[in-house]
Formats: C-alpha cells, structure tokens, sequence
C-alpha cells in the first residue's frame, strides 16, 4: 500500500506522518507538499530517513504533476491536509485560497477518480479499496451564539474567503462519492494546537510575544471561543477515519475544550509565570488590538458521531495539552 499525502510539511501533516508511520510500518508514503511558508521540511525530521517515506517537493495546482506520481506510484490511497489555512490571509489575498483549496482539491479528486475507477460505480479491481481522505475544518458552519454544537448535520455557512474555499473542497468532496461512487470520507475538525504549529497561529504568537517581550496582541475583546484539539490527538481521528470510516460519511473531531482567547493568553501567562518567571506577569503584556473584519463569535464540535462509531475520544484536556505545548515551543523559541 502507498499513501499520496498533501501538505505533509505543514502543522497537522508532519504530526500526522510520524503516526501514521509508526503505525504502520508497512504502508510507504508520498509526501507532496509546495513548502510555503507554512511547510518546513524540519517537521519531519524523524521520518526523513525512513525507507518508506519519500518527498516530493510541488503544487496540488500542477496536475500533470499529480497524474504523473498516479501513474509512477500507483496510490492506493490519499490523505490531502493541503491548504492555504490563515483566516487573515485569506481576507487579503482570497486568490490564494481558492486556487490551491478549491482548484487544488479538484485536481486530486479528479486524477484518483481517473486512475482507481474503469466508470462511474465501477472501481478496478485492484482499487477496491482504495480511498481518498479530506481534511477539513469547522470553520465551514459559520458561527455559533453562546449554545449549541456543530455537528455533521450542520448547515455550511461559511463566513471568510478561508472557509468559503474549505466549504467549496468539501462539496468537490461529496459530489465525487454521490456521483462516481468514490471511496470518499471528509473529516472537520476543531482548532488545532501542539509541536510544529506555525509561529503565526494564535498560541504559537502568544508564547512567542511572551517570551520576547512585545505585546499579545488579543482580537477584539478576547471573549471569541474556540473548541481546542490537541494536534496528537487530532492525527488518531485521522488515522480512525482513513482505516475504519464508512464511505461517504463526514466525521467531526473536536476536542470538547472550549476556551475563549483571553482566557487562552492568560493560562499561557501564567504558565510562563511560573517556569520562567520574570520581575513582573507575562499578562502585562496582553495587549487588545481591532477585531478581525468578519471574525466568528464561536466554534465547538460535538464529537458524538466519531466517539461512537470510530470508538476514538480526545485524551488531552486543554490544561494537559497546553502545557506539554508551551515545553515544545519555549525550546524553539530559547533554544
């Protein structure tokens, strides 16, 4: 078995490698991934001397790059993490997003679809099994009031350029299984955090403008919630999904720690405070800035569904979780 994953130099990607293939010691892996800014071959620093994995350096808009590693590897299977991911980004350069998310996606699902299926409802034998895995994010719902949680069912309602293009992916996603009879499964998953996050996402910036002196700069009024899921734990949902999800099924991964971002800034503060202590709080240093134009007031998952069917549960609460983070990040940032 070779498994073609996208974006396997990013956050969730490179964490997501270093489990499959200690899990798996007998699939070998594909990892293409563009390396923008985002990826970085230094997250997978463990598994580069692995004979089971490869690199290849090249963009999901290429599609004749995809056709020819079909065609050279002959996959049986893809887990596409690919994706422009920063919200702030997205709302000033979109195009960005819809080229690699919508058009990128398409290209995947599109050349699988060519190379694992004879016609539509007619998969080639040796592709029996073969599945195509997308990863993708809550932030497709929209936004929550004080009540509720996001589930399968949900409405999409997506509110930036980011989650209208994730939304968009989701869709290609589902018309290929409805369609074609792909072996398709989509997973929508809560905010990540943990090791190899990039240093512009909310609590990689927060430890860093910590431990450098400069303000934390919190959005608005910091009340915004998020349902927090630790990355570790993330990547065994993924792992779930791709072996034992049914066709055609979404599952949501959540980690059910909701906190909002004040209170984020302020336990990482006080964390700091503590290990390494300074004349005066980290939380001095908590700084509001303007509110991010269309920033959605709450996500938060039920989990239910992959809880009960794929038997897998979160076992980092955000206390545990954050801790063993700010560990990992103290030493990028001192060394």
């Amino acid at each position: 078995m070779t498994v073609l994953i996208t974006g396997g130099a990013g956050f969730i990607g490179s964490n997501f490698i270093a489990h499959f293939l200690e899990l798996n010691p007998q699939i070998k892996i594909v990892n293409l991934d563009k390396l923008t800014y985002a990826g970085s071959l230094n997250n997978l620093k463990e598994v580069e001397a692995n004979s089971n994995y490869t690199f290849v350096e090249g963009d999901i808009c290429n599609r004749q790059l995809i056709e020819r590693l079909f065609n050279e590897y002959d996959f049986t299977g893809v887990i596409h993490f690919a994706a422009e991911s920063h919200v702030d980004n997205s709302i000033t350069a979109p195009n960005t997003f819809i080229n690699t998310n919508i058009v990128g996606t398409f290209n995947l699902v599109d050349v699988a679809k060519n190379h694992w299926m004879e016609s539509p409802f007619n998969v080639k034998q040796h592709h029996k099994n073969s599945r195509f895995l997308h990863i993708s994010t809550d932030e497709v719902y929209g936004t929550l009031g004080k009540e509720g949680l996001f589930t399968e069912q949900t409405p999409y309602a997506p509110n930036s350029p980011y989650s209208a293009s994730k939304a968009s992916s989701d869709f290609i996603i589902r018309s290929y299984h409805h369609t074609y009879g792909l072996n398709v499964v989509t997973t929508n998953c809560s905010n990540n955090y943990g090791p190899k996050q990039h240093d512009e996402k909310l609590i990689p910036t927060i430890i860093r403008k910590a431990l450098s002196g400069e303000n934390i700069p919190i959005y608005g009024d910091g009340q915004n919630i998020r349902d927090w899921l630790y990355v570790e734990d993330h990547c065994k949902g993924i792992d779930l999904a791709f072996s034992k999800g049914v066709s055609g099924e979404t599952y949501n991964i959540g980690g059910r720690n909701e906190r909002n971002n004040l209170y984020i800034a302020n336990t990482i503060c006080s964390i700091l405070d503590e290990i390494k202590p300074k004349n005066t709080s980290y939380k001095n240093q908590i700084t509001f800035v303007t509110d991010r134009p269309g920033h959605d007031f709450r996500y938060a998952i039920d989990a239910t569904k992959i809880e009960n069917e794929l038997n897998w549960k979160a076992q980092e609460n955000f206390e545990s979780g954050i801790l063993k983070t700010i560990h990992w990040y103290i030493k990028k940032y001192k060394g």
